[in-house]
């Protein structure tokens, strides 16, 4: 009986000495690398929401491949992505991006796009918690407003969008190139056809931070070029966020003969009013909505011809010389979104699959996921991604990516409508039609 108790015993005592002496192989290493972002996905800035097939599609590129090698424990950890939505309520934006860092044990936040007010409670829980962000965070101008004025400094966040009017810093690879800066571009669609104009122009914008740095900046730059910015002094045209009824407005620029419409809104204040603007029978040549016009959804639901004409940004299309994750290109990762939504080009999917493809070549070059380290590699990061060359400019931490100007255009495809490339500076991001000059009616 003894010798049958022995032999279990001794062979316990043999195995726990043997293991006892080797770590086990995956102890400390964390199972997968988490990200996650507070986005609008519904509300006012729901439009934005779309742009998340982008993440979603590096996530999937970069998991394919095994995942992002992380040095600091020799293997590859796949990513998880976790979005929330904000509801398009800057009140919610703080509240859910701690919960993603306390409750989800996020170790970087990213990658979607919003409007500069709606981050500040990003930058600030990033702030709070040492944790690097990411982010979208629209124009650069209204962001150094912002950032200013709650006196930040937000050293946890990386930015990307586009420049309205803020240069380069001196020395900078873009700089001098007015294929990063949104008023040159802007000027040179006017300039192209303001010979066929009175040069007068009815500026409006949503009374926030985005459209009012648009609308000063942009009126500003107007005159300085020549055209009349009607009644800029009196920043006539901008309208509060619950306007229904731009009558007043519409009437004093058919007074004054204003033959350019240029604002910038989200799509559905700005569908009121272009409808309004038929109604009243105001008609102008040249017709740029920025914001308004930068989705198809937002388009589409501005009703019958509405759209035909109507000119906006451009930031990606599939024609950018970039360079994906594996095998995929600008043009293939068009063609995956396509095919899952049946829509035309929604072009955030560009840029928010760049956002992602830097924070995961910033991780793999720190070789840990370490936030001060890795913070350290993206202000240092320089990489070619899906929207083209990537670099954070010193003192901004923004990355700022190309811009064009495009123009919706009825096609006969099922979606109708369609917004090509018809202005650019940039030999990467070439025109692909024609601009349609004066406004179809």
């Amino acid at each position: 009986m003894k010798k049958f108790l022995i032999v279990p015993l001794v062979m316990a005592l043999v195995g726990a000495i043997i293991f006892s002496g080797c770590p086990k192989p995956t102890e400390g290493i964390p199972t997968e690398i988490r990200i996650g972002d507070a986005v609008s996905y519904t509300g006012m800035y729901a439009t934005f929401g779309i742009n998340k097939f982008g993440v979603e599609a590096a996530v999937e590129d970069i998991n394919k491949e095994g995942g992002i090698y992380v040095k600091e424990y020799d293997k590859k950890l796949p990513v998880r992505w976790i979005p929330l939505d904000c509801e398009s309520d800057v009140l919610k934006m703080a509240p859910l991006t701690e919960d993603l860092i306390l409750r989800e044990k996020i170790n970087f936040i990213g990658c979607g796009l919003e409007v500069p007010t709606m981050r500040q409670g990003t930058a600030d829980m990033a702030e709070k918690y040492k944790i690097p962000a990411l982010i979208g965070i629209g124009p650069l101008d209204s962001w150094l407003a912002m950032k200013e004025s709650a006196g930040a400094e937000w050293k946890y966040t990386f930015g990307y969008g586009f420049s309205i009017g803020v240069p380069t810093v001196p020395g900078d690879w873009r700089e001098g190139n007015n294929g990063y800066l949104m008023f040159p571009t802007m000027l040179g669609v006017l300039d192209a056809y303001a010979g066929q104009t009175n040069k007068k122009v009815a500026c409006f914008a949503l009374d926030d931070a985005d459209g009012r740095a648009w609308y000063q900046a942009f009126s500003g730059a107007a005159t300085e070029a020549g055209y009349e910015s009607y009644r800029a002094e009196d920043q006539f045209g901008i309208f509060p966020g619950d306007t229904n009824d731009f009558t007043s407005l519409i009437q004093e620029w058919k007074t004054a003969g204003c033959e350019i419409l240029w604002g910038n809104c989200p799509g559905p204040h700005y569908g009121i009013l272009w409808k309004q603007c038929h109604v009243l029978g105001f008609e102008p040549k040249l017709v740029c909505a920025t914001r308004a016009g930068g989705y198809y959804n937002d388009v589409k639901g501005w009703g019958g011809d509405l759209p035909n004409g109507v000119g906006m940004e451009i930031f990606w299309t599939p024609q950018v010389a970039g360079v994906g994750i594996g095998d995929t290109t600008p043009e293939s990762l068009f063609q995956r979104f396509n095919e899952k939504t049946g829509q035309p080009l929604a072009q955030g999917i560009g840029y928010e699959y760049a956002g992602a493809q830097i924070l995961f070549d910033a991780i793999e070059r720190a070789g840990t996921l370490d936030p001060d380290t890795v913070c350290a590699t993206l202000r240092d990061i320089d990489v070619m991604t899906m929207d083209g060359r990537a670099t954070f400019e010193k003192g901004t931490q923004f990355w700022r990516f190309p811009v064009a100007w495009g123009q919706w255009q009825k096609t006969d495809n099922p979606w109708v409508w369609e917004a090509p490339t018809c202005f650019s500076y940039n030999d990467f991001l070439v025109p692909t039609a024609n601009y349609i000059f004066p406004m179809p009616y």
